[in-house]
């Protein structure tokens, strides 16, 4: 091969991919899908994006962006395509069923005029695999899924108002975008039983795990402490990110009632928002945030003493939050209130970098984190396990080398020649 093509391997292919969530999103799914098809179109491929209007996590459609039907746009070498789509401001099963079904009309509707080499979608959203599945059997191309989160397990697990009645509708769902891989993509070992419960072979499963898509802190912390106004002497306890049922933040406020002394401060948006805020009426020590822009970001992850991780008890095999790439870059101690046994359980427990504790209980919280502020030695420790993890396994280049290698499989036929 020419040196030229190693530098582009995937030079005169086209690609689409799937993903309701893109930039300029800077959480969740977004950033990874953005830094994925950015790095396919630096390496030749003419890249395309078939996506929603940005309104994660705040679940708001962002002013430039409403009443817009399509827009294209091109962002860092990515052809990207919008299409409109409902958004709904609080969450049942029922508004959610129409966010998935605007997105599916309209992708299904309205696609990119192009037809592609292969097709990679982004899942959780049910209408991004679906389309993506039915995109690919129309060109006759490969098709590869990457599961984010279970929504199938999710409406079951995650407290939604409906969320029973829904599970079925969501895993039949994801049963057809699956089955219908070349191969299929999960961020955590977790998601295989039910993926392969699917129907799924193992054979087809590729674990791709989300890499750390953050810069490493740089602000002085004693500094961006002040500018925020938490004060030495009070330990901080900070959780970034969406504000949704999942999550089960109540957690966290009734920690904040119960020890005055610690100020609990909620980073981020989400359809809980205005929930949170009734709940933690009248506590000084409760702050809730809107979310932080990418420059000072994990500079205010570093300036908390403790990062808080916290899930519904009943959430167990349907998503690993990707919030913990950012924290443990940040160098601070981890408190995970999660399921023990679940993919977010494991993460913690591999990275050596925080304490599990039961969910849904606050005094365990509290226990956990006035362990870390009593022992401070033993804290850093914990914290600086994080970068070390990240550095040996959530690296960036890695967790794109994954991406490409299954990219490269699905693109040769059985003889290993590339397929054109």
């Amino acid at each position: 091969m020419p040196e030229a093509d190693q530098h582009k391997p995937f030079q005169h292919r086209r690609l689409l991919v799937v993903s309701t969530n893109y930039a300029p999103e800077l959480t969740g799914i977004g950033p990874y899908a953005t830094q994925l098809a950015e790095h396919w179109a630096a390496s030749g491929a003419e890249t395309h994006v078939l996506t929603g209007m940005p309104h994660y996590p705040s679940w708001r459609t962002e002013p430039a962006y409403r009443g817009v039907w399509r827009a294209e746009e091109e962002r860092s070498g990515v052809r990207v395509h919008r299409r409109r789509h409902y958004v709904p401001p609080r969450q049942s099963a029922l508004r959610r069923a129409a966010f998935e079904a605007s997105l599916l009309a309209h992708g299904l509707a309205a696609p990119p005029s192009l037809r592609p080499d292969a097709v990679i979608s982004q899942m959780p959203s049910l209408a991004g695999g679906v389309v993506g599945a039915r995109l690919a059997r129309r060109h006759r191309v490969p098709y590869i899924p990457v599961v984010q989160d279970l929504m199938g397990a999710a409406a079951a697990q995650s407290g939604i108002r409906g969320g029973g009645r829904a599970a079925a509708v969501a895993s039949r769902a994801e049963q057809y975008a699956l089955r219908a891989a070349s191969l299929v993509g999960v961020i955590h070992e977790s998601f295989i039983p039910r993926v392969t419960a699917y129907g799924v072979d193992p054979g087809r499963i590729r674990l791709v795990p989300n890499w750390s898509h953050v810069q490493a802190p740089s602000a002085d912390r004693a500094a961006t402490r002040a500018r925020l106004g938490w004060r030495d002497c009070t330990p901080v306890v900070l959780h970034s990110g969406n504000m949704g049922l999942k999550q089960g933040l109540e957690v966290l406020v009734d920690a904040a009632r119960l020890a005055p002394e610690i100020r609990v401060v909620l980073m981020g948006d989400g359809n809980q928002r205005d929930a949170l805020l009734a709940r933690a009426a009248g506590l000084p020590n409760l702050d809730i945030l809107p979310p932080a822009d990418a420059a000072e970001f994990t500079d205010i992850l570093a300036a908390a003493d403790v990062l808080a991780v916290t899930q519904r008890a009943s959430v167990l095999d349907m998503s690993v939050p990707s919030k913990l790439t950012s924290y443990f870059v940040s160098g601070r101690p981890v408190v995970a209130s999660v399921a023990d046994g679940g993919g977010t359980a494991q993460e913690v427990q591999r990275s050596g970098a925080g304490l599990l504790v039961a969910p849904e209980d606050p005094a365990a919280v509290l226990a956990a984190v006035r362990k870390l502020v009593e022992q401070p030695a033993a804290a850093d420790e914990l914290g600086a396990n994080g970068p070390r993890y990240v550095a040996r396994h959530l690296g960036r280049e890695a967790g794109l080398a994954r991406y490409d290698a299954m990219l490269t499989e699905v693109l040769q036929d059985a003889q290993g020649r590339p397929r054109r």
